[in-house]
């Protein structure tokens, strides 16, 4: 990710923008820790576009029915935000549990909507713990408008993140964070129902996934695979009871988090078609999202105060080599 090719779109004013979308007409939205949802037109003018609240604005999606954009909200569950403002919290348990951290959503053109609870056992202000206890309790729901209520598709996920539907909605995939690897459960077809791995031993902990023009997906990973403290404290259970127990260490083994990886992935097989990699994270660093439009891709971060842009054109052929999966 060369330096000098990527763009900072609305630095200083976006706080941490965790994942961008869109839309068909090159309006730019996403949500930031002030708890605003912001919009940036294609003429590239901002407005704060609709106010939530809180801290814990995650993942954000269209809502094609009335032009509304769907908000995971970590702390409160899945809403539905209205340009006139309007917040309607569309759910916050699941078939009698809390939805402790809403991630990230889709919705079908049927009006359901496919979203993530990350895990069962943390919270978004302390989510580095359930890698640190990893006991797989994230899950994959799915909210039915007809009857307003969700149920879960999937469950013992190892921190359910990114979500995302193919063109013809065949399946849907969940990425796990914590397994390297992304799962897709059929919709239709013979195989409805059925869970399978989509693609596996992905080079970092995938984050966010969206549908590119052309038909691929595109992931953001966190490197936190190749932090070698990150390898440290996770080889035994003491060490990650010892970080956990002192704030000091635990911020600090975080901040050894560098590095900015994303990756182009096959809607057919799940092979990685191209990985693109700043591992200093000297360009953008801890890209949780990644959003291609009109051959331009956009990061979201929660370790940044501007979505990056850059043109596939201007990457340089070597970061852009087909890798095996």
């Amino acid at each position: 990710m060369p330096r000098q090719n990527m763009e900072k779109i609305g630095e200083g004013r976006l706080s941490s923008p965790e994942d961008v979308y869109v839309d068909g007409g090159g309006a730019l939205y996403t949500a930031t820790r002030d708890g605003w949802v912001q919009r940036m037109h294609a003429n590239g003018s901002w407005e704060q576009w609709g106010f939530v609240g809180g801290t814990g604005l995650l993942g954000v999606a269209p809502s094609a029915a009335d032009g509304a954009m769907l908000v995971c909200d970590a702390d409160k569950g899945l809403l539905k935000v209205e340009e006139n403002g309007r917040v309607t919290l569309l759910a916050s348990a699941v078939e009698g549990s809390t939805i402790r951290f809403a991630d990230a959503a889709i919705e079908a053109s049927d009006g359901t909507v496919y979203f993530s609870d990350a895990t069962t056992r943390f919270t978004f202000a302390n989510w580095y713990l359930d890698f640190l206890e990893s006991r797989f309790s994230g899950r994959l729901l799915k909210y039915d408008p007809r009857t307003g209520k969700a149920s879960v598709v999937l469950g013992g996920l190892g921190f359910a993140n990114g979500v995302a539907l193919p063109a013809d909605e065949s399946f849907v995939v969940v990425c796990e964070s914590m397994r390297f690897r992304c799962l897709k459960v059929w919709l239709k077809g013979e195989k409805a129902g059925q869970a399978e791995i989509f693609v596996d031993n992905l080079p970092g902990c995938p984050d966010n996934i969206r549908l590119g023009s052309d038909g691929y997906f595109w992931i953001a990973l966190l490197q936190l695979r190749s932090s070698p403290w990150v390898e440290l404290i996770n080889r035994w259970t003491l060490t990650k009871k010892v970080v956990a127990s002192f704030p000091a260490l635990l911020e600090w083994s975080k901040a050894t988090l560098k590095g900015a990886m994303v990756a182009q992935v096959s809607q057919d097989d799940g092979q990685i078609m191209r990985v693109l990699d700043d591992s200093q994270g000297k360009v953008v660093r801890f890209i949780t999202s990644v959003t291609e439009f009109n051959g331009d891709l956009f990061f979201g971060s929660l370790d940044a105060n501007f979505v990056g842009k850059l043109s596939l054109a201007k990457v340089p052929h070597d970061l852009q080599d087909a890798v095996s999966s």
